[in-house]
């Protein structure tokens, strides 16, 4: 059984919030089965979350009022590891970016974000360490697996995190795309915007 953080939903909030499509983007598996521990390799010693503690894959979920396109699960590729990738996002004016992610160790980099009128913003992006820690930069736990999955065995008592955190959207124009570090330590399950209309 798996574990949402906020599930009461703000229904004008979510009203307001566009999941994003990043199935094209998706380049990397971070989630597995207990009988197919191998097939994660969310770092370098073949992590991954286990899947019996997360949604269902391809579910809508709502974690602090916010919707979120659940990637596949145990099917294929199910996170943006980062690496430039760009991002595109139906035009529009938007106050935040919300994003359900993980990070090995905690990780503290930027996107870039152009918008229709050729300009490109920097904005921070940080997210805590999954295995097993607190949010350090404000986020909210989404998710939560009870145990840690390795290549050939499931490690009980070590959890892993996955966290919703977001990103000020601060020029008033039309954003058009998101621009990802190069970082393999930073992990984008899902993706949504918040449009132009309710402070939060």
């Amino acid at each position: 059984m798996f574990h949402v953080t906020g599930i009461a939903m703000s229904s004008v909030k979510a009203g307001l919030c566009d999941p994003v499509d990043i199935s094209g983007h998706r380049n990397n598996t971070a989630i597995s089965a207990a009988t197919e521990t191998k097939a994660g390799a969310f770092n370098v010693w073949g992590n991954s979350f286990a899947a019996e503690y997360l949604p269902a894959g391809g579910s809508l979920v709502h974690v602090d009022g916010v919707p979120f396109e659940f990637p596949p699960v145990c099917d294929g590729p199910d996170n943006i590891r980062a690496a430039g990738q760009f991002i595109g996002v139906t035009p529009g004016r938007y106050d935040w970016i919300h994003v359900l992610a993980a990070s090995e160790r905690r990780c503290e980099d930027t996107i870039e974000l152009s918008f229709a009128d050729g300009s490109v913003d920097a904005e921070p992006l940080r997210i805590s360490d999954f295995w097993a820690a607190p949010a350090w930069f404000g986020e909210v736990k989404a998710f939560e697996s009870l145990v840690m999955h390795y290549p050939h065995h499931v490690q009980r008592g070590v959890p892993a995190m996955m966290w919703a955190q977001r990103v000020p959207v601060t020029r008033r124009a039309e954003l058009t795309g998101i621009l990802m570090p190069r970082n393999v330590a930073l992990h984008v399950f899902a993706v949504t915007l918040q449009r132009h209309g309710q402070l939060a």
